[in-house]
């Protein structure tokens, strides 16, 4: 807070980066810089976000300003958001504004996407291929449900329309099945993920509704992994959004993504230019100057 009696802005960053992978031409681990543009593991998501926020803050004279501000660094945000969940358990006073540093290539995003994840099991009974009518097949009870799901999504989700997000549906996604051990057994167990990108909370809403019916109608277990909720804190500044999810979505707050470019998050060879870099700082200068003065 630096001595504020108020805080004016939060900025929220992830130390953390996904996993190397082969076919790298540049030092995974290192900061190699060439011909106008800086490469490294997690350089755009997000080192060069956490490296802005602090080179600003460096730049400025508190004395001018009257109100301070919080700085949220976190960890794995890209696998469980363990850490954004720490902060937010901890945190009981967050700024009204808060700016997360995720690459957006310098445009100001104010709106995302809502998640839903979910783990769905299905119980069988193992009998031999050759006498199936002993057993149950959970793996067919699995394609039922996921044949009604797919029908409800393209007749009832996918036709409701919200201009705000470049895609304009709500998704969704089998990402993952897993069941049965052999050719010549009847499966007593199966189970899969699914996961819906959604525009808002009615069609969130929709979504579990039909899960809880087909949950009874198919005997099956549904564990929720996540749910976060569709946001959009549109203002003069901008009105564009995001498909994807960032640490923004834990947040209650008004929210502003705002990070450097190209965006080559999870690349091989993921690099920012300098350009948006030195631009990047300028407009975190420039939003510290707009909350805090």
């Amino acid at each position: 807070m630096y001595n504020k009696n108020e805080v004016g802005l939060g900025f929220v960053g992830h130390t953390d980066t996904v996993e190397y992978t082969d076919g790298w031409c540049y030092d995974k681990l290192s900061l190699t810089k060439e011909d106008g543009k800086l490469y490294g593991l997690g350089v755009c998501d997000m080192k060069s976000g956490i490296a802005a926020i602090i080179a600003a803050i460096a730049q400025i004279d508190f004395s001018e300003l009257s109100k301070g501000m919080k700085l949220y660094f976190t960890y794995d945000e890209e696998i469980g958001f363990s850490g954004i969940k720490s902060v937010v358990e901890y945190e009981k006073d967050f700024p009204n504004t808060i700016i997360v540093g995720e690459p957006t290539n310098n445009e100001i995003i104010v709106g995302s996407k809502g998640l839903m994840e979910f783990k769905i099991s299905f119980k069988g009974i193992r009998t031999h291929s050759s006498t199936p009518d002993k057993g149950k097949n959970a793996i067919m009870s699995a394609v039922a449900f996921i044949n009604e799901l797919s029908e409800f999504y393209e007749n009832e989700i996918k036709l409701e329309k919200k201009l705000d997000f470049e895609v304009p549906y709500t998704t969704m996604n089998i990402g993952v099945i897993n069941g049965g051990n052999a050719i010549n057994s009847v499966p007593d167990s199966c189970e899969f993920l699914v996961d819906f990108r959604s525009t808002d909370t009615s069609i969130e809403e929709k979504i579990l509704e039909k899960l809880n019916f087909l949950k009874e109608k198919y005997g099956a277990e549904i564990v929720e992994i996540n749910r976060l909720p569709a946001f959009l804190n549109r203002s003069e500044m901008s009105d564009r959004t995001c498909n994807f999810i960032t640490e923004a979505s834990f947040l209650e707050n008004n929210r502003i993504i705002l990070g450097a470019g190209p965006v080559t998050a999870h690349e091989v060879n993921e690099y920012i230019t300098e350009e948006s870099l030195v631009q990047l700082v300028e407009q975190y200068r420039e939003l510290i100057d707009r909350f805090c003065r």
